[in-house]
């Protein structure tokens, strides 16, 4: 059954929004808008009716956090999700403070992704 959730994933890697494309598609999402960098990023949920953002931290122009905090400003509801390395793990106490709903720790396996995204997706 193919969901009807449309979700932003946000990385400046573009294997890395490959793999989360293929994770979702496998959890039966694959409406999907993809951002290059955070600046993309804004500029995407702006235009965008998503249900769910997937930001990497590290990237250009706006890092994850920044992009979440400017998501916060307008939606304070949307499930936003930070993919960050083990070495952030530190700073996820931040992302949540300012409003993540979740994260997810690099290198993740399929059944990680999948698990992390069972709540969000319905």
């Amino acid at each position: 059954m193919m969901n009807t959730m449309k979700i932003m994933i946000a990385d400046d890697s573009s294997t890395m929004r490959t793999i989360v494309k293929r994770h979702l598609a496998s959890i039966g999402v694959d409406d999907v808008v993809e951002a290059k960098d955070g600046d993309d990023a804004v500029e995407k949920f702006k235009l965008h009716a998503v249900d769910l953002v997937l930001t990497d931290w590290n990237m250009p122009g706006r890092t994850g956090l920044e992009v979440l905090k400017e998501i916060r400003k307008t939606d304070s509801k949307i499930p936003v999700i930070m993919i960050t390395t083990e070495a952030d793990k530190s700073r996820v106490m931040e992302a949540v403070e300012a409003g993540a709903t979740n994260y997810l720790v690099k290198p993740f396996t399929a059944e990680m992704f999948k698990e992390k995204m069972e709540k969000y997706i319905d």
